[in-house]
């Protein structure tokens, strides 16, 4: 009977002992569970402290990709002159040597090649140029030509031009032996009224024909206004005459012996390519000097 009872108490002890083993682990097992979240805790700062060089990273190869610093054409009002141009102040660094991207205004080819039209101007078009009755020149004697060129960035785009019916298929012949010879030109497009009263900006560079408006500081018609002038890139290539010049931001291109990109030169290919489709060039004038100028009327 000892036996059986001493049996039974140990049974029965060693029963309590694994029920008293039960609360005496769960107490440890607690503060393990309370330290366990701290684990996490600690880990969470790992991914963001990873995720901080990311950004500066990213942000120095961002730095570094540009050539250079970005600038806004017409973002920059000029105070006027006396004569209604705007100041003539120096040419900002970063134009000092164009080479601004082209904005698609029309799709570029898709081929990559030279392509033009000649085609009566759309209504639309025809809406948004300078062209008004008063204009010396009839609509129906100006033509829209769409052509391809190569703009600074390197890519192929398509620019568009209102010219006179009587020039328009030599303006084509010409813009296509730029592009033949990667003539780099950064803006094509058709003049809209708005900018002709706009606040002066001096960094306009656009490449175009058509804009009904009289001679500078005259007030007989341009060349321009019958649509038989071509002005190319007018920033790289200004007009000046005495103390004006225009844009007025240009003045570091009077410099022609610092060749850059886009600059027409006396005898130079772009010369010829006019020439052969009887266009004379202003930067032969003596004054004013006109650069940009290629002129089938001789004003």
């Amino acid at each position: 009977m000892r036996a059986v009872r001493r049996a039974a108490m140990a049974l029965v002890c060693a029963s309590a002992m694994a029920a008293c083993t039960i609360p005496q682990t769960d107490p440890v097992a607690l503060p393990q569970t309370t330290t366990t979240p701290a684990v996490p805790t600690t880990a969470a700062p790992k991914p963001t402290t990873t995720a901080k060089p990311k950004p500066t990273t990213t942000s120095k190869a961002a730095t570094k990709a540009p050539v250079r610093p970005v600038w806004t054409v017409g973002a920059h009002p000029l105070p006027r002159r006396a004569d209604g141009y705007g100041e003539i102040q120096p040419t900002p660094a970063v134009l000092r040597t164009r080479s601004l991207p082209t904005t698609d205004y029309l799709p570029p080819p898709s081929d990559g090649r030279y392509h033009a039209t000649v085609s009566a101007i759309p209504a639309k078009v025809l809406t948004r140029s300078t062209w008004q009755p008063g204009c010396p020149v009839a609509k129906a004697d100006l033509r829209y030509l769409t052509m391809s060129f190569r703009g600074f960035d390197g890519r192929v785009h398509t620019g568009e031009m209102i010219v006179n019916a009587a020039v328009a298929t030599k303006v084509t012949t010409v813009f296509g032996q730029l592009f033949d010879r990667r003539f780099p030109i950064e803006e094509m497009r058709v003049t809209t009224r708005a900018e002709l009263s706009a606040p002066p900006t001096g960094d306009g560079n656009n490449t175009g024909s058509f804009v009904c408006r009289p001679m500078v500081g005259q007030t007989t018609w341009s060349a321009h206004a019958y649509g038989l002038a071509v002005d190319l890139n007018p920033f790289i290539n200004p007009y000046v005459n005495g103390d004006l010049v225009l844009p007025e931001l240009a003045s570091s291109y009077l410099d022609r012996s610092w060749v850059r990109p886009g600059m027409v030169r006396s005898g130079d290919a772009v010369v010829r390519a006019f020439a052969a489709q009887g266009f004379a060039w202003g930067g032969y004038w003596t004054r004013p000097k006109d650069l940009q100028h290629f002129t089938a009327n001789g004003h």
